[in-house]
């Protein structure tokens, strides 16, 4: 389990943590969410004993970690970051920044590790390539290949998915979740785009002016948002007064045939993204509706609201 204990992180006196205390146990899979600026790369580093803090602890299997400031290489090998600088060894090969993780093994097992992550990470035809000519987004791929090879408890990753392209992006998504059910290395991540988290966490971390203002299981937090903020770290949300109330909801969270808020629209467009149809309403009073589905809703002139259940744990 890695655990911290009321850590506070500033730097020039602006607060970037203030007094975080949550763990994460083995195996489980964790997303951190929040605005830019609101502490979350910092909080990775924390968690991987990266960065220093000002107060607190910062606990990993009952003992305190040292801190890079106390420490003569920083970090652990237990506790594999994947940064946003990624770290290589630029004028080695891609084969060989990987190999540098592996040494420990027998030859054989070397090579069959070696051969699968960069498999996974679609970079076994470069593997004699010089790491300073690959592009970011190979950069990125290799680092996470170096972090994987490592067989570490935890992994952090940082933005891990930015630089791919669809079809990767979800490969590399089934390889972790696949990872962690065999090996049960708990893995975290940070994204701007929590959208793209919701298949793969079982926790998601909101973090906001460097505090933990919740920490629930994603469904939750997708059709349960506290805050329109908090909502839009997830994707589209509707948002309507009724009687003096807030109403947040997703645009999957409707029905035609019954419920107990009616709400009159006005249609105004769709548009077809190949798995579903967004379409496009107006209230009586002007405020933008998204509602979805499988046909586009041309003929609809009222809906009502069905929120979705709290997803039992």
């Amino acid at each position: 389990m890695l655990e911290l204990q009321n850590v506070s992180l500033k730097f020039n006196e602006k607060v970037i943590l203030e007094d975080i205390s949550c763990s994460i146990g083995a195996g489980e899979i964790v997303g951190i969410i929040g605005k830019s600026g609101m502490g979350k790369t910092s909080l990775l580093k924390v968690m991987s004993a990266h960065l220093e803090v000002n107060s607190g602890k910062v606990i990993y299997a009952g003992k305190a970690l040292i801190g890079p400031n106390e420490k003569l290489i920083t970090g652990y090998e237990d506790l594999q970051i994947v940064n946003q600088d990624f770290a290589l060894d630029l004028y080695h090969t891609v084969e060989e920044n990987v190999r540098e993780k592996v040494l420990h093994l027998p030859k054989k097992e070397q090579l069959i590790l070696i051969d699968e992550v960069l498999s996974l990470v679609e970079l076994d035809h470069l593997r004699l390539q010089k790491a300073h000519l690959l592009s970011g987004g190979e950069q990125q791929r290799l680092a996470l290949a170096r972090a994987l090879a490592c067989e570490p408890t935890f992994i952090f990753l940082d933005e891990p998915f930015v630089h791919l392209d669809q079809a990767l992006r979800f490969r590399i998504m089934n390889y972790l979740k696949r990872l962690n059910e065999v090996r049960n290395i708990a893995i975290v991540l940070v994204s701007h785009d929590g959208s793209e988290l919701m298949g793969l966490v079982n926790r998601l971390l909101h973090l906001q002016n460097g505090k933990i203002v919740r920490d629930d299981h994603p469904h939750n937090l997708f059709y349960q948002p506290v805050s329109v903020e908090q909502a839009e770290l997830l994707g589209t949300i509707n948002q309507l007064e009724i009687k003096g109330d807030e109403i947040l909801f997703r645009p999957n969270e409707y029905s035609l045939d019954s419920g107990s808020i009616k709400i009159e629209v006005g249609f105004k467009r769709s548009l077809n993204t190949g798995l579903l149809v967004l379409n496009y309403f107006v209230t009586p009073n002007g405020t933008n509706i998204v509602l979805s589905s499988k046909h586009e809703l041309k003929s609809v002139d009222h809906f009502y609201i069905q929120k979705r259940d709290e997803h039992q744990s």
